[in-house]
This record gives structure tokens, C-alpha cells and sequence, in this order.
């Protein structure tokens, strides 16, 4: 039988999961707009275009590096574990040499968007998602179209590629 502790316990556990689940799942544009939205009614002012520099796309590249790194660390430490099987430690080694695969197309496919389009692009893939952080003065529907096929011809399965454009 449950106690009314117990009961007003999960009560709560309950709507805070919920509300957890649902903060992290709430789009991050809806966000962006809320504060545009009070950041116009604070200043009354036209707002302001997002600039990025290459200092930033550099930023970028230099946190998605140190993640992959920590991920790679704690892989290595747990390939030197004596007590894994040989199975879970092939599982671990391919899981590290995916992670190398996938830094590896990340900086071909900014290559190549470099000497075809000349354009500073930042590349990261999860999964099936890749999603590219171009630094443009001009931008429009058919270059995004054109930097996507050039990202799905390295692949032979379809990927789901997003292309963001940021003013110098």
C-alpha cells in the first residue's frame, strides 16, 4: 500500500521529470526569440545581425576537439581495463576508431567546401546529422544547396545536413 509520503514523493519526482524533459527539449530558436523580443522592448532599437569572426569558428572547432579528446581518453582508460572481455574491448576500439573517421571527414569535407566554394566552414556530424556553420557576406538558397550535395557526395547513404550562414 502506498503512504501518502510516498505518494506526494513521486507526485512530485514526476511533474519535475516532466518539466526537465520538457525544458530540454524546447527549441533553441524559440528561446533566441524570446530574448530578441526583451532585448527590443529594453533598448527600442532595430536588432542588431549576428557577426561571427573566424576567432569563433576556431572556438568552435577547438570545443568540439576537446570533447572528441575526453571521449578518446576515457575509452583508451577503459581499453587498458584488465577485467573487459575481448568482445566489449573490440567494441570500445571501434567506437575509437569512429570517433577518429568522423574528425577525419569533418576536416575533408571543410577542405573541400574551402577550395570550391572559398567559404571558412565549420562541419559537425552526429550520426546521420551534420550540420554546417558557413562564414559568408553573401548567401542564398542555391549555395546551401550546392555546399549540401557537396557534403552528400561524400557519403553513399542520405544524410540529414542543415547549412547556417553567418555574416563576417
Amino acid at each position: 500500500m502506498i503512504r501518502k509520503q510516498n505518494l506526494w514523493f513521486l507526485t512530485l519526482f514526476s511533474l519535475i521529470l516532466i518539466l526537465g524533459v520538457y525544458y530540454v527539449t524546447l527549441p533553441n530558436d524559440f528561446l533566441e526569440k524570446i530574448e530578441e523580443q526583451t532585448e527590443k522592448k529594453i533598448k527600442k532599437e532595430e536588432p542588431v545581425v549576428e557577426e561571427i569572426k573566424e576567432n569563433s569558428l576556431a572556438a568552435m572547432r577547438v570545443n568540439l576537439q576537446e570533447e572528441r579528446q575526453e571521449a578518446m581518453n576515457v575509452l583508451q582508460e577503459k581499453l587498458t581495463n584488465d577485467k573487459l572481455t575481448s568482445e566489449e574491448k573490440n567494441n570500445l576500439y571501434e567506437e575509437l576508431k569512429y570517433l577518429n573517421e568522423v574528425q577525419g571527414k569533418e576536416e575533408k569535407i571543410e577542405e573541400q567546401l574551402k577550395k570550391e566554394y572559398k567559404l571558412d566552414c565549420f562541419i559537425q556530424m552526429n550520426n546521420s546529422d551534420i550540420s554546417a556553420i558557413c562564414v559568408s557576406k553573401e548567401h542564398d538558397a542555391t549555395l546551401a544547396n550546392n555546399i549540401m550535395r557537396l557534403i552528400q557526395k561524400n557519403y553513399e547513404t542520405k544524410k540529414n545536413i542543415t547549412v547556417k550562414f553567418q555574416k563576417k
